[in-house]
């Protein structure tokens, strides 16, 4: 028989226990998120939805209850979407991605996408200065492969004896940026949570790239004013619509969008988003915008044009702020900034030679660059699809709204022809000024402040990567600089692993 002290002893320990028990237990449920809301569902949005759900899994990490998604439109992607053109689908916004976007990539094979490979062969390319061709290569197509091949290999020789050595210190200078954002891949031992653009601009290495024009940059590179008047400023005004006085870490990032082994999602870029939400145990609310944020103490209002009211105690804007009209309480402050509305049309039919001083529509280069010449009214075109010699799918991008007067004047046959304006990206310029992550130094956050840095599909899931670690590091009670304990179940390439590999210009 047990003593009576013993056994008052026996009693207070499993009392002590269980009361840490219960405290630890509240402890952890007070650390959890309850509930997020997220504004935009494009690549930024449903990259954070990923990742919120991928990292919180993490039994030292807190959990994440809701997540609700608010789309103004009637279909998620944001800026990735898909048009119709005689039967035939193409993208009409964010087309192309890096094979070094490990984020994307590894999307891809989560959701079980599949990829259109990069094209093995090549096309024609024309440099026009609105009079005529600065520059043109010669047609590569043909039924004989080796011939394909000959034509090439007499291309490159014809870009080399133009530009010199100049394009192999351009490809040096896009692979030293490249390498610089792989660090972004690295693990969480040694990559930080950032608070800021800035500081996380600056432990990449990539930070003075915002403060100086790509043309300085380039200058100071060692590229000749040949490549940078012509070449350069055709990669700038097609990926970017802008000339070469962007800031130059955007500058950097639309060269590297002109090199080798880009690829794309089969039947469209928009699954990628679309896919993630799926992915996620979200709550997606379609065709709903928000028009007013509030912050009432402990949780988010959020105020719909439907009518509707939601609570979060989490709130993430994942879209463009510059042209929306939300209203905040407590108001927020952020830099004032353009977005760089890009004009994209499709056209189904011919182009007119006569228009570019030539006898056939067949010695129209496949891609038109233009250089950077006042009232030039596009900046490129190129063909999408060829179905005979005289009916063509053609991509047009323009600064300005391509008129049905000028169409005519450009095409020869016009049978069906669509437009749609993008409020694509940032009009860059240097010094950039970022927006906070943190909008109001509490749980209201700001994907799209990196887009000062530069704006495509990968930087959007980098930067929402980054926030899905700031939110949960906030909410375990460690600074962001300590929070590297956070484990993610997802395989990412770090920049060590990609020591070796050739980035092609």
């Amino acid at each position: 028989m047990l003593s009576a002290p013993f056994v008052s002893l026996l009693l207070f320990i499993i009392s002590a226990t269980s009361t840490l028990a219960t405290e630890v237990l509240q402890t952890a449920n007070a650390n959890d998120v309850k509930s997020v809301c997220i504004i935009g569902s494009g690549i930024g949005g449903s990259s954070l939805a990923y990742f919120l759900r991928q990292y919180s899994a993490d039994p030292s990490s807190p959990t994440v209850g809701d997540i609700r998604m608010f789309e103004r439109n009637r279909v998620v992607g944001g800026r990735m979407a898909m048009v119709s053109i005689a039967g035939d689908t193409f993208e009409a916004g964010a087309s192309i991605l890096h094979p070094k976007n490990f984020h994307t990539l590894n999307f891809t094979k989560l959701l079980n996408l599949r990829i259109n490979e990069p094209s093995s062969s090549s096309f024609s390319l024309g440099i026009w200065d609105g009079t005529r061709f600065n520059f043109k290569t010669l047609d590569t197509s043909s039924e004989f492969p080796l011939f394909q091949k000959l034509v090439s290999l007499v291309n490159s020789f014809r870009i080399i004896y133009r530009y010199g050595f100049s394009l192999f210190k351009m490809d040096n200078f896009v692979k030293s940026t490249v390498d610089n954002f792989l660090k972004y891949y690295s693990d969480f031992g040694s990559r930080p949570v950032f608070e800021s653009v800035e500081k996380m601009l600056k432990w990449a290495g990539l930070y003075e790239l915002t403060c100086r024009t790509l043309q300085e940059e380039l200058v100071d590179a060692g590229l000749s004013p040949l490549l940078i008047s012509e070449l350069v400023t055709v990669i700038t005004r097609i990926n970017y619509g802008q000339s070469v006085s962007m800031s130059g870490l955007a500058g950097a990032v639309a060269l590297a969008g002109s090199g080798g082994g880009l690829w794309s999602v089969e039947g469209g870029n928009w699954q990628i988003p679309a896919g993630l939400i799926n992915h996620s145990d979200v709550t997606l609310h379609l065709d709903e915008e928000i028009d007013s944020i509030s912050y009432l103490g402990d949780y988010y209002k959020l105020n719909s044009t439907k009518g509707n009211s939601y609570t979060c105690q989490v709130t993430v804007v994942a879209t463009p702020l510059d042209e929306l009209n939300i209203w905040f309480y407590p108001p927020v402050s952020i830099p004032e900034r353009k977005l760089q509305h890009t004009y994209t049309t499709f056209v189904r039919g011919l182009l007119n030679p006569a228009y570019f001083g030539l006898h056939s529509a067949s010695e129209i280069p496949e891609l038109v660059g233009t250089t950077e010449t006042p009232n030039l009214p596009f900046s490129c075109i190129a063909v999408l699809k060829k179905y005979t010699e005289v009916d063509m799918a053609y991509k047009l991008f323009s600064r300005e709204p391509m008129t049905d007067e000028l169409l005519d004047l450009l095409f020869s046959v016009r049978k069906e022809t669509l437009r749609i304006d993008w409020g694509a990206y940032p009009h860059y310029t240097s010094p950039e000024v970022f927006a906070p992550f943190v909008l109001d130094g509490l749980h209201l956050y700001y994907i799209n402040a990196f887009e000062n840095a530069a704006s495509t599909m990968e930087t959007s899931a980098v930067a929402a990567e980054n926030i899905a670690r700031l939110i949960l590091s906030k909410f375990s009670g460690q600074p962001p600089s300590s929070s590297s304990d956070l484990k993610g179940s997802t395989s990412v390439a770090s920049a060590s692993d990609e020591e070796g590999r050739h980035f092609e210009l």
